[in-house]
């Protein structure tokens, strides 16, 4: 990866984050959504953004998820007049839920270490 995709790339994660808890206004949107990575293509023309939505049940997170994927051309908008670049990336927003994975193997450590299961 070359040094201007990594700026790409943090300045992609920073304002993504940014305009989703600025910019818009959806109230299918529930929890603290979370930008965990980024990939950006080597031409700056496609971006991957991973991310994770914490608090909430599954219901509320399909919800998320969906207003997420409504709003992606509102969010692209907005990148395009935050960051100057040729070509605003087209984006594909990727649900990533290692944290909650992560979270319930921390709770069944937690059962064990107590003697409940």
């Amino acid at each position: 990866m070359t040094l201007r995709n990594e700026r790409v790339r943090k300045a992609l994660m920073k304002e993504i984050a940014d305009i989703l808890q600025r910019e818009i206004r959806d109230s299918r949107i529930s929890g603290v959504v979370s930008i965990l990575d980024v990939e950006v293509a080597h031409d700056n023309s496609f971006a991957k953004v991973y991310y994770s939505v914490f608090g909430g049940d599954e219901e509320q997170k399909e919800k998320t998820k969906e207003a997420i994927k409504a709003n992606t051309p509102k969010i692209r908008y907005e990148v395009g007049k935050r960051i100057r670049l040729r070509l605003t990336p087209e984006l594909r927003f990727v649900y990533d839920d290692s944290m909650d994975r992560g979270a319930k193997i921390n709770e069944l450590i937690e059962k064990i270490s107590r003697g409940e299961v």
